[in-house]
């Protein structure tokens, strides 16, 4: 399977957990959108780093373009394959639904001993 086929199953999965498994709806709200405006500029300086530096490198035959290191263009955003940004947004939903999700259990909980 590759990178990008990963990915996408990623974002897939991430939506459904937030939209209808866990009913967090973050991906509704302004606040979720703006918090991850936030996260891909850091996200991008980061992977920029790294993989214009070559410290991180893909085999070409499993992300979009041709494996060459551009800071623009043949499937590379800030040098770093597009696929990062949707392996990021994945993982990032994933752990903000979670983490709300829980969060709300957890007061649900506290409410019931309180009552």
């Amino acid at each position: 399977m590759t990178y990008t086929a990963i990915c996408a199953l990623a974002v897939l999965a991430a939506i459904v957990l937030d939209r209808w498994v866990l009913r967090t709806r973050l991906t509704t709200s302004t606040v979720w959108w703006s918090a991850y405006g936030i996260i891909v500029f850091f996200q991008l300086l980061t992977n920029g780093w790294l993989t214009g530096r070559g410290i991180v490198r893909y085999d070409p035959d499993t992300i979009l373009g041709s494996g060459d290191i551009r800071l623009f263009g043949d499937g590379r955003l800030v040098y770093a394959p597009v696929e990062d940004l949707a392996f990021g947004f994945g993982l990032v939903l994933t752990s903000c639904a979670v983490w709300v999700w829980l969060g709300a259990r957890r007061n649900e909980a506290t409410e019931e001993d309180v009552t």
